[in-house]
């Protein structure tokens, strides 16, 4: 059986849109695009390069697929672009259609928890990065098994979260905290 992780960045008040770029995702009105920027440090990069070495596949939700596929395959000089390529990508989405225009990408259509249940099941490890609302419905069919989430000492007031309000309750055990030099801490979560 796989496992699956959540990696992602969040503010101390637990939005996780639009880390990156300003652009990235505007819905709702949300004007503070490429918060996380500031925060990264070596320290953050040795991290996620460290957990990206140790291999296993994304899984991701058909808009944050569509955002990495228009940004990644045109990045140079960095360590991650290769591996995102190389990689194998499962995207859950009921509108894609095969075949998905990124390299090694595989379509996981219908009901994105039944489908990723049956893909923890067959034994893959994947990371989850972005994908809101794919996290979401994992939580709650009770599909992941950690999260390691940036925390980042900023507090937006408005924007999407990682955790819905009124979703369901989980209990977590911390394995590893990471002091970033920026105030970021990298905090590694295991449910219970």
């Amino acid at each position: 059986m796989g496992q699956i992780t959540v990696v992602n960045h969040l503010t101390l008040d637990g939005v996780m849109q639009a880390p990156g770029r300003p652009d990235e995702d505007t819905r709702d009105g949300f004007t503070h695009g490429g918060w996380a920027q500031p925060g990264n440090d070596p320290v953050m990069g040795e991290y996620l390069a460290k957990g990206m070495s140790r291999g296993g596949a994304l899984l991701l939700g058909r808009r944050t697929y569509e955002d990495f596929h228009e940004f990644w395959p045109n990045q140079t000089d960095n360590p991650f672009t290769e591996v995102l390529n190389q990689v194998t990508k499962y995207v859950a989405s009921t509108t894609l259609v095969t075949p998905l225009p990124w390299q090694n990408s595989v379509l996981l259509d219908g009901d994105a928890g039944k489908s990723v249940a049956a893909l923890k099941a067959d034994g893959p490890d994947v990371t989850i990065m972005g994908s809101g609302l794919l996290i979401r419905t994992l939580v709650e069919y009770e599909l992941i098994d950690e999260y390691v989430l940036m925390v980042h000492p900023i507090v937006l007031g408005q924007g999407r979260r990682l955790f819905a309000d009124h979703g369901p309750h989980a209990s977590l055990s911390l394995v590893e905290s990471v002091p970033t030099t920026t105030g970021v801490v990298i905090a590694r979560y295991r449910a219970k």
